[in-house]
């Protein structure tokens, strides 16, 4: 896995691509926009795009718009950004960057966003053989998932979410996303279906930062079930 880290921080750079390091990915660094296009153009290979928005001359954001007209969905982008506010963080998805982070960033959830991005580009085919995530210990086959070895009730539609985001830990799903997925239609936005069984999904879960996991929401953006790290 080879990927393309646009960051002008000379430091930042340093510290992201020590991580990517660390988790055995290569990477090529470049500290301006106009550097990365002309790669691209090249079609020199990337299996992975994390991109700064501010930088000289042609930002992360118009890198996005270029990759999705000229090269379509195949490779993953991943925004690292200063940029906080929704308004930026939905132009940036609408522009076809899959998923985000705000800095600083910790190297456990900039592996992990990586993990769910690569499985989303080369998916595997789903299986039912049990797999666990911390201290839940999943059975597909089942229907049931158990926190440090005892079973949680859950409602058939509430097992269905939480099977969807433990199989995609980090991963940023809309609403849409999820309600296609789980209830093969569109729920409207005035309905409290979705909200009401993530609600119990999570409280029935104690999805919370002592279990390894919290399910964060924005309701403009989606929903993520994030990994937390002991310094989190």
């Amino acid at each position: 896995m080879r990927f393309a880290l646009l960051e002008d921080d000379l430091d930042q750079a340093r510290l992201i691509g020590h991580m990517l390091a660390e988790a055995g990915y290569e990477h090529a660094a470049f500290a301006s926009g106009r550097d990365l296009l002309a790669a691209l153009q090249h079609d020199e290979p990337f299996d992975l795009l994390i991109l700064d928005w501010e930088v000289p001359d042609i930002t992360g954001l118009e890198i996005v718009r270029w990759v999705r007209l000229h090269m379509g969905y195949v490779i993953p982008v991943l925004f690292v950004t200063n940029r906080t506010a929704e308004d930026d963080l939905v132009q940036g998805l609408q522009a076809g960057a899959d998923d985000y982070m705000t800095k600083p960033i910790s190297s456990n959830e900039l592996i992990a966003r990586i993990a769910a991005l690569l499985r989303r580009g080369h998916p595997q085919a789903m299986t039912d053989a049990p797999f666990e995530c911390g201290p839940y210990a999943i059975d597909p086959a089942e229907g049931t998932i158990r926190l440090n070895g005892e079973k949680v009730a859950l409602a058939p539609k509430e097992f269905d979410l939480a099977l969807l985001f433990f199989r995609n830990p980090g991963r940023l799903f809309s609403r849409d996303v999820l309600s296609t997925t789980v209830w093969n239609r569109e729920i409207p936005a005035t309905s409290r279906t979705l909200d009401t069984h993530l609600s119990n999904m999570r409280q029935k879960l104690a999805l919370r930062p002592e279990h390894g996991f919290r399910l964060t929401s924005s309701y403009a953006l989606g929903y993520r079930l994030e990994p937390v790290t002991d310094n989190a």
